[in-house]
């Protein structure tokens, strides 16, 4: 990893698991399949392999026309869904089925464990009773597809010979306990279901958080795109006048670059993560629409308000559009961000942004700007956030306003004496933030709705970081006096050697 050089000036780059009652079982089903009996290995000259490979092909289609004439009507593959039946020769089917109705609560399946006879054929109606998008994938295949809030569909597992695994495969849902374990009754030790290392890459896309991470991004490619790039401007427009204030929000889902070789899957407002950074005053109405026009549930949840979450915060589906009407009553730099299960994950992928409402008594400054902190949990190339580095807190990336190292590679202008404040709003989803500018101090610091510095503090104390948890927001004043490279920082200096980090140019 690239050393972080906090006071030289930017270098280059280039451009609970519960049992259930037995479900109930209807005759019918297959009848035995025959054994496939395989020769020992012999000889091993070529013709010797191009013949046996000749015999396994010619032995796999006898083996499929003997099942075929023995049981016409027996699945060979899921009817109803997608992906491959369960069905294996390690057991005699029984002629039975078994079919089980499985529901959503909360964030669990319900059933979450199914007890099945081995030979039985499994049969699942899934009715998605939870108030967001969830579907139910197997390891074998067997898929459900992406359901709305009421929506069924019937899964044929075929004939079971053994444990099998299922789960909702949409990102971070399995982390958050939605798995499924249907247990084979009466199987040899040696009978198992599909294998589990079998199925996962086959839903790459939504099972983010089971496929190997590629790895943290090097410091140095994530500066050496950002650098190619516009960056986002950090400038924080007065508020105006109006006291009725009226913004729609799109839900988009799309792939963005992070370096020249690696994309991740983001989710945002109006197309930019983070969303619109809204200011106004105290007493001001805000107007929020909020359109979906993803593939997945979503919502919104704004901390800049005192609503009841029952209505204004509920999931809605692609498609539908949800009115959002809040008074900001309080200042502060609120938090906004997508409020459906699981929130980390929503806010980890690019739904999150802050609603700064100026204080009565905010002084005037030269220069305004605005830093949102955020965490990247990056996954495999073209994937959604890592659930797993998610779960264990551990970000491969960090940025401001979005992009890791942006202002790294592109400093921020100002001029010697200009008094400048910069609010700060750590997003999270996780972590701390202690935001320092190095080479200078805070006159004043401004936190949570209180002054913790004004002016200089009493005795001549002045302050050097403004520390804020996952969450927290304030804003910080200060004049450079010389000109020079002043870096700003989060000072939990792991985090912003990982992409944290900016520079103020200052100029005579």
């Amino acid at each position: 990893m690239a050393d972080l050089n906090l006071s030289a000036s930017p270098s280059g780059g280039k451009n609970p698991k519960t049992p259930v009652p037995k479900a109930s079982e209807s005759k019918g089903g297959a009848t035995g399949v025959p054994k496939l009996r395989m020769s020992p290995a012999g000889d091993h000259s070529p013709v010797s392999r191009t013949a046996g490979a000749i015999i396994g092909v010619v032995s796999v289609v006898a083996l499929a026309l003997a099942i075929f004439l023995s049981n016409p009507t027996a699945p060979t593959t899921q009817g109803t869904g997608t992906g491959t039946a369960a069905t294996t020769s390690s057991v005699t089917p029984t002629g039975h089925t078994t079919r089980v109705s499985v529901g959503v609560e909360g964030m669990t399946f319900t059933p979450n464990h199914i007890e099945v006879p081995a030979g039985d054929r499994l049969i699942i109606d899934f009715t998605n009773s939870g108030d967001q998008r969830h579907d139910l994938v197997f390891e074998t295949g067997v898929s459900s597809g992406s359901l709305a809030t009421g929506e069924t569909k019937e899964l044929d597992l075929g004939i079971i010979s053994g444990d099998v695994e299922g789960w909702c495969s949409l990102p971070g849902h399995r982390e958050m306990g939605m798995t499924l374990h249907v247990q084979a009754t009466g199987a040899s030790s040696s009978s198992s279901g599909a294998s589990a290392s079998g199925s996962h890459g086959s839903h790459a896309g939504h099972d983010h958080g089971q496929e190997a991470a590629v790895g943290p991004a090097s410091p140095t490619a994530l500066t050496d795109y950002a650098a190619t790039i516009t960056p986002r401007d950090p400038v924080l427009p007065p508020a105006t006048s109006e006291t009725e204030r009226s913004y729609t929000f799109t839900v988009t889902e799309q792939t963005t670059n992070v370096t020249d070789t690696l994309t991740r899957q983001t989710w945002t407002f109006n197309g930019d993560a983070p969303g619109p950074i809204l200011r106004g005053h105290i007493g001001d109405t805000f107007h929020i629409t909020l359109v979906n026009n993803g593939t997945m549930s979503h919502s919104l949840d704004f901390h800049a308000g005192l609503v009841a979450p029952d209505n204004v915060m509920h999931s809605i589906e692609p498609g539908q559009t949800l009115e959002y009407t809040f008074v900001a009553k309080n200042a502060g730099i609120w938090l906004y961000h997508c409020s459906t299960a699981p929130m980390s994950m929503h806010i980890a992928n690019g739904m999150f942004g802050a609603v700064v409402i100026d204080p009565t008594d905010l002084d005037t400054v030269d220069r305004e700007y605005v830093m949102i902190a955020s965490e990247l949990y990056l996954g495999a190339d073209g994937q959604s956030a890592d659930a797993s580095l998610l779960s264990a807190l551990q970000p491969n990336a960090m940025a401001f306003n979005g992009v890791p190292f942006q202002y790294k590679a592109h400093p921020i202008q100002i001029r010697t004496n200009e008094r400048v404040r910069v609010w700060v709003m750590d997003a999270g989803p996780n972590l701390a933030t202690t935001f320092h500018v190095v080479g200078t101090q805070f006159d004043t610091v401004w936190r949570e709705g209180a002054y913790v510095i004004r002016g200089g503090g009493s005795g001549g104390g002045w302050g050097q970081v403004l520390s804020l948890g996952a969450a927290e927001g304030g804003f910080v004043e200060f004049t450079p006096l010389e000109a020079g490279h002043y870096s700003f920082v989060n000072h939990a200096l792991s985090l912003a050697e990982k992409g944290q980090t900016g520079v103020f140019e200052v100029s005579d």
